[in-house]
Order: C-alpha cells, then structure tokens, then sequence
C-alpha cells in the first residue's frame, strides 16, 4: 500500500493493532485516539489517556511503528500529540464518628501478607510511588507495627511528623516526599528501637496511623499491614471501610500456604471486605547481565493457580532484581524510575486504578 493510499481508515486500521498492554484492548476501541490527519507527507492524531500513563512513552512508539509497517518503504513523518484528560477519583469513604481524617479519600486499600519476608512493604512502598506517578493523590501509612520499614525505603528515617491541634484535636501531618505522603509508627522510634506491643496497644497504635493523620484530599490511602492474620489485622480491617485488599506472596508452597489463610480472613463472615486480587512478588530471578533469563528460584506459577482456586484476579509479577533491593535500600524505590525493572510496577498500578475506576 503506497502513501497515496493513505487515509483516515487505513491509519484508523493500522492503529487497531496497537494494544494497550494492561486493558489488553486496542486503543482504538479504547478511544484513544482522536482527530486523524493526513497532510503534506504527514500523519498527525492525538492519543488520549484517561490519566497519566506511564506506558505512553511505549505506546506512542508503538503507534508509530504500526503506520509505518502499514506504509513500508514510504517517506512521512509521523506527529502524534499526547493528551491527558484526568479522571480523579471521585467515590468518597463512608465514614463514621471519629473517622472524619478520611471523609475525603476515594479508596483505602488494605495490603496484606501471610507471613512475613514475602516483599509486601516493597510492593505497597512502589505501588504508591507508581500510582502518584500516574497522576493520583496518594497517601500511604505504614501499620507494620512490629518491623516499621518505610522510613527506611523512603529515605526518609530523620523526619519527624508535625502536629496540627488547631481544630481541638491533635492530628499528625505525614511526611510528603515522591508526591506521596507517607506516616510510620517508625517516625516516633529510634531506628534500632525494638517495638514491642501487646494485641490491644498494638491495634490502638495502628488505627492512629490511619486515624489521628490528617490526609486531606486523596485518591488513594494505602494501608500497609502487618504480615500474618491475627487480632490486630481483625480489629483494624473491620473497623476501616476498605474498597479492597491485596494480597501478597512468592509463588513458594510454604507462603501460598499463608495466602490462603490471608484470603478466608478478608472473606470470613465478620470481616467481608473484597480482595482486589494477588500480586506474586519474586516471581522468577533475572540477572543484571543475562535480562532475558528467568530463573524460578521459588517456583512457578504458584500464585497464579492460587488465583484461579479463589477466583480472583493476579493482579502482576514481579520479578526478583538486584535493583529492586538496591533501590529500596537506598530510599529510592525503582517505580520512580522509568525503565524495564519499574515497569512490573507501573503495570500493576495501572490495572488497580482500571479495577477501581
């Protein structure tokens, strides 16, 4: 097909092609696309995002290889102006007396593990990072009570809360950094401070990070549990009007285990609070110096068959990478980077806001 032949239909056809890789619909059907033209050896369209998408450098060079391959050969340029028009969330809590801190959330997701050492404050800390990345107001608090660990993945170990008693109450302001705002029972205890709680101080501690913080506007309110399934995660997911939970495990028998224990909780008549789906963090091992390998150092596929057993969605995986520990380490956390070792992040947030919309 030469240049001449070139119209709106044939651009229209070629772009049908181009998928976006969280939808997994093309974007034409999305409506994505906008105001088609052919003009002086050049092919000009908007691509319109719903939000800030952290996929749309890719999808534009992939709009763009598309026509080409329609029109091999020819010589055009290809112009395509990118667009966002923001759809905050706009569902609101119901809250009850002495929950007015988070009248004005759209969603509170509840992060949850099994057992411990799975990556759970890794994901919640990226995933934060990833959905503030696409646009959202994000908040996220840190109720590991036990073994605090944001302050540390956030560089942010120095800081501590002020607090607002202007209203008549004490209300604590969470530390902003990444265009989140972040709060940690590790604010109030020196780094090598061991906390040591009993159930009911405990669950007070962890609704204070939640409760006593004064959020503001978000679209988004994380709530990054403690590992397992005990009294105090009880106490607290009951009382919060959660939109949903994740659950997060590696794909080894010992902590699919653990997961299903998380999963009945979340459905267990006196909690009942929806589960988002499962994320499958070190999903498979990918050296620095061999990116196209994958070594199941924890097995395969185990989360995903664990979601097939309860009927929910895998929601990502994410693989074991060197970087991801480095990052975390150095406060940095890898979604704030745009390249191949973020992009599991990006993908998974990308999906919970298409869940929640």
């Amino acid at each position: 097909m030469g240049i001449d032949k070139m119209d709106k239909n044939s651009i229209e056809q070629a772009l049908r092609g181009v998928i976006h890789p969280v939808s997994e619909r093309d974007i034409v059907s999305l409506e994505m696309v906008e105001d088609i033209k052919i003009e002086e050896g050049k092919v000009r369209f908007k691509l319109v995002f719903p939000s800030p998408d952290a996929l749309s450098g890719s999808i534009k060079k992939s709009c763009e290889q598309a026509i080409r391959d329609a029109f091999p050969g020819e010589d055009f340029k290809v112009s395509i102006m990118e667009l966002v028009r923001e759809r905050k969330i706009k569902k609101r809590v119901t809250v009850e007396l002495g929950q007015e801190s988070i009248a004005h959330v759209g969603h509170i997701i509840a992060i949850a593990s099994g057992k411990g050492g799975v990556g759970k404050s890794t994901v919640a800390v990226n995933l934060a990072i990833a959905l503030a990345k696409l646009g959202y107001r994000v908040g996220l608090t840190d109720a590991d009570v036990y073994g605090p660990s944001v302050p540390k993945m956030t560089d942010t170990e120095t800081e501590k809360p002020l607090v607002d008693d202007s209203s008549g109450k004490e209300m604590i302001i969470p530390i902003e950094k990444y265009g989140v705002k972040w709060m940690s029972i590790g604010y109030f205890a020196k780094p090598d401070q061991p906390l040591i709680w009993r159930g009911p101080m405990a669950s007070n501690a962890l609704k204070q990070m939640v409760l006593q913080v004064q959020w503001g506007e978000l679209d988004f309110l994380l709530i990054d549990l403690p590992p397992g399934t005990g009294d105090v995660h009880i106490s607290v997911v009951q009382d919060l009007p959660l939109s949903g939970a994740i659950v997060v495990s590696t794909p080894q028998d010992v902590a699919l285990a653990d997961v299903e224990k998380g999963v009945n909780m979340f459905r267990s008549k006196d909690i009942n609070k929806p589960i988002l789906g499962i994320v499958e963090n070190m999903s498979w091992f990918t050296p620095a110096e061999l990116p196209n390998n994958k070594y199941y150092i924890f097995g395969k596929d185990g989360c995903k068959e664990m979601a097939k057993k309860f009927d929910i969605p895998l929601l990502g995986q994410i693989p074991l990478i060197q970087s991801i520990r480095e990052c975390g380490d150095e406060g940095k956390p890898i979604a704030l980077l745009d390249r191949e070792d973020s992009k599991s992040f990006h993908k998974l947030a990308s999906k919970i806001v298409a869940i929640l919309e």
